[in-house]
């Protein structure tokens, strides 16, 4: 399965990619009524870092650990080391379109679980992507273009 998202923000890629690299920015993103709980990760996510977290979905808390992996200036990759899913990997990347504008690309590649409540979940995980996605676009221009 393979899902993509795209949209532009109007802020610098330096800042751009320095908010994703964040760990923090994660729950800023997440849309309500997702909570994000960070167990473990450092302040700013680098080549080989693992982020360790919870996702509660109403009451339904999900264990997850991503490894991230191919960082760079444009963009980053989080590969799911546990969690709901058989396979997970997303990759961030961020183009400069002009000075002042950036173009996010989200490209999540995932299987689902052969267990059958973990199928359940990430069955339904799947299908809430573009509300996922669309919050997080919405979210992250309020946030980026607010400090410029």
């Amino acid at each position: 399965m393979v899902y993509r998202h795209t949209f532009r923000v109007k802020a610098p890629l330096a800042s751009v990619a320095r908010f994703h690299t964040g760990s923090s920015s994660m729950g800023a993103i997440t849309p309500p009524p997702v909570i994000v709980r960070v167990h473990s990760a450092p302040t700013v996510l680098g080549e080989g870092d693992e982020m360790d977290f919870t996702l509660w979905l109403l009451v339904l808390p999900l264990r997850w650990v991503a490894r991230i992996q191919q960082v760079s200036e444009c963009g980053f990759t989080d590969v799911q080391v546990s969690g709901p899913f058989e396979r997970w990997q997303h990759q961030h990347d961020f183009h400069s379109l002009d000075g002042h504008t950036t173009e996010i690309h989200d490209t999540v590649e995932a299987s689902l679980s052969h267990r059958p409540l973990k199928w359940l979940i990430g069955l339904s995980m799947w299908v809430s992507l573009p509300l996922l996605f669309a919050y997080r676009g919405w979210k992250t221009r309020r946030l980026l273009e607010s400090q410029q």
